[in-house]
Parts: structure tokens; C-alpha cells; sequence
């Protein structure tokens, strides 16, 4: 499939270095915005809970030119532009739109002291448009009264390629591992990506033949498949900078695989579910 297909199905599909908000959930979800097909650089990432994408009310509010407030007694923060005043407290599912109750299909959270909220809610109430596209988690707010302010402009700093193809092998090598396997299968090939000795693109890394074909999946075709919607997740959260593979560049599952060339020649690091991985 050529490149610039690649590029057209996935626009838009960038985010800056993931940090994670919820420190005890092992699945986070990272959440790209678009404004009006521009890409939203914001330190205050959005995510998934539970199905609902939550994302930074000060972002939302600073879109649409909106006043927000505090207030740190009743955990509520309020929206003010010219015809809508809307106000969200801490956990709890009802919010008020000029007055009236509304029924949110996620409480607010506080995460890393900001306030998290429906992003559905929030941006049709201001009315928007939002799109929602699952192959890349990416969520397209459209609306004449939106813009992406200076603040929240930024350069995306992986392309739609990339996250094309990562997400492909990691669901082809790892279907059926756990999380954090996933987003390591990731990282043996951007640690590889990294190193002078393999090709210098996540492309040239999954279809490298120098010594061989590198990954099964390149050989029986099912790096063709679509990837589920883990790997596009697990890949994704390796392109935004989370590393459990301490700078692996190989792995294999020890019950299956048919060369011992790793074993016998490169250092065992740890064993993340079916797979071992090797610096």
C-alpha cells in the first residue's frame, strides 16, 4: 500500500510525550483533538474511561475563547461565553447548562490538578461537531466558533506511517498478550529505529531483510491485517514516549521460536507474558 494512501487515511494521527494520568490503570488510552483538522499539542492529554473520551476542560474552554473558573470549596468549575454558562463538579455525573441538568455519561475527574470532562458534552454543548475515529483514537472537533490558540499549537511528533505500521506488527506478533507486552513489542522496534544498526524507520525496521526476514508476521502476511484497537492504543503509547523494554531490540516467545541465536548471543532483560526480551 503506498505511503500516500497511508498518510490520507491517517491524518491528524499525533500527540506530544505520553505521560500517564492514571498511575493505576495499566491501560491508558491516549486521546489525539483536532480543531477544525488542526492538530491540539497539550501537555494535559486526553483519555479514554471507560469509553468516554475525558479531556482538559481549561484546553476546551481556551478553544472556544471561553471564561473559566474555579471553585476549589465545591470542586466545581464553571464555562462562561456569550450564551452558555455550564458548570461540572468532581464526580458527578449531572451537570448544569444555563441552569438546567444535564446528564453527563462520565463524572469529572481530577487528574494531575486539572479537571477532566466528557469531551462530547462539552463541545457539542459549545456547538461543535465531533467526529470520533477509532483506528487512530483521535477525536475531530469541528466548529466556526473554534480555534486552536498559540498555546496549544505544536508540531506532531510522529507521522500516520508510523503509527500505520507499528500498530500492525504489534497486533500481529502480540494478539492475546498483555498491555504492557504489547507497548514493548512497540519499543524493540523504535529502540531499533534508534540504532545504526537496523534502518533508520519504523517501515524499514518491520520489512528489514538484511539478515533475514526480522518479524514471522512480514513472511505469512498477517502484518497486512487490520490491527484491534490494543495495538493501535499499545503503539501509540510507544510513540508518545512510554518505555518498558530498557532499550530492547529483540524478542521471541521461548516455546515456539525455532533460532537460538538470540539466546545464545544477546543479554536477557525479562520475560513480559508469552514473550522474553533481550537488550
Amino acid at each position: 500500500m503506498k505511503k500516500l494512501v497511508l498518510t490520507l487515511v491517517f491524518l491528524f494521527v499525533f500527540g506530544t510525550k505520553y505521560v500517564p494520568v492514571n498511575a493505576e490503570s495499566e491501560f491508558f488510552a491516549p486521546v489525539c483533538i483536532t480543531v477544525n483538522g488542526e492538530y491540539v499539542s497539550s501537555q494535559n492529554r486526553g483519555y479514554l474511561k471507560s469509553g468516554v473520551t475525558m479531556v482538559s476542560l481549561r484546553d476546551i474552554g481556551d478553544i472556544f475563547a471561553a471564561s473559566v473558573g474555579w471553585d476549589e470549596k465545591t470542586s466545581t468549575a464553571t464555562v462562561l461565553t456569550d450564551t452558555k454558562n455550564i458548570a461540572v463538579t468532581k464526580n458527578k455525573k449531572t451537570a448544569t447548562v444555563n441552569g438546567k441538568n444535564v446528564t453527563l455519561d462520565s463524572g469529572a475527574s481530577i487528574v494531575a490538578d486539572r479537571i477532566y470532562v466528557p469531551l462530547r458534552f462539552l463541545s457539542e454543548t459549545l456547538g461543535a461537531k465531533v467526529n470520533w475515529e477509532e483506528q487512530t483514537i483521535t477525536a475531530h472537533i469541528t466548529s466556526a466558533k473554534a480555534s486552536v490558540p498559540s498555546h496549544l499549537k505544536g508540531n506532531p511528533p510522529y507521522t500516520a506511517d508510523e503509527l500505520y505500521w507499528l500498530s500492525r506488527i504489534v497486533s500481529a506478533e502480540s494478539s492475546g498478550e498483555p498491555d504492557s507486552g504489547k507497548v514493548a513489542v512497540a519499543n524493540v522496534v523504535l529502540n531499533r529505529v534508534k540504532s545504526r544498526d537496523f534502518p533508520n524507520t519504523v517501515y524499514g525496521v518491520i520489512f528489514d531483510r538484511k539478515y533475514g526476514v526480522q518479524f514471522t508476521p512480514v513472511s505469512n502476511g498477517t502484518i497486512y491485517k487490520n490491527p484491534t484497537t490494543n495495538s493501535i492504543i499499545a503503539a501509540k503509547r510507544a510513540l508518545l514516549g512510554e518505555d518498558v523494554s530498557r532499550q530492547c531490540l529483540y524478542f521471541l516467545n521461548p516455546r515456539t521460536a525455532t533460532n537460538s541465536w538470540i539466546v545464545k548471543n544477546r543479554k536477557f532483560y525479562k520475560r513480559i507474558g508469552n514473550h522474553d526480551f533481550y537488550l
